[in-house]
């Protein structure tokens, strides 16, 4: 039995969800989203939310229970109050730029890296040398997705901790060769 599956998903006052067949939408001050959960679960609006249960007693039904549960709680909360990742840059000469809809990278390459950014996403530059990055929006995956992307442009590494990081990540530092 999943402890999280048997949870409704309570929805605030200020949202509204509607589901139909095996898709949810839910609005909300933020915006609106939408997802299209597995036939394995069966999916209903109950007066304590919307609440997931599995159609049978299957290993996958199981599994895609709790699954589904958290996509449609990570809907309700994008909606409401939205995500944020911070990255931070470490390098002599590592930054960032903001142009227009570009986010425009310098990561000890010989050339400059030109990220696209996603048309609901949002992306700000803070610190003193531009090196924090805040990537905002109401859905969790995307947001976490644009994160995974830019940290992969140039991941730390363990000798000097150089290339980008999330805020708060811990680099296992090495230490160099010995003479």
């Amino acid at each position: 039995m999943s402890r999280i599956g048997k949870k409704p998903v309570p929805i605030p006052a200020n949202v509204q969800a509607e589901v139909n067949g095996q898709t949810v939408k839910v609005k909300g001050p933020k915006g609106e989203l939408s997802v299209t959960l597995p036939e394995d679960v069966k999916v209903e609006k109950t007066a304590a939310g919307v609440a997931v249960t599995p159609r049978e007693d299957t290993q996958r039904a199981r599994a895609m229970w709790g699954l589904s549960r958290t996509l449609v709680d990570n809907q309700v909360k994008g909606v409401v109050n939205g995500y944020a990742e911070t990255l931070e840059i470490h390098g002599v000469g590592f930054r960032a730029q903001l142009k227009g809809k570009d986010l425009t990278l310098q990561l000890g390459f010989s050339h400059e890296i030109n990220y696209k950014i996603p048309a609901d996403i949002d992306v700000k530059l803070g610190g003193p040398r531009q090196d924090h990055v805040l990537i905002s929006g109401i859905d969790k995956q995307k947001v976490g997705q644009v994160a995974a992307e830019i940290r992969g442009f140039r991941p730390p590494e363990p000798y000097q901790g150089k290339g980008v990081r999330y805020q708060g990540e811990f680099i296992l530092r090495k230490e160099g060769k010995k003479k």
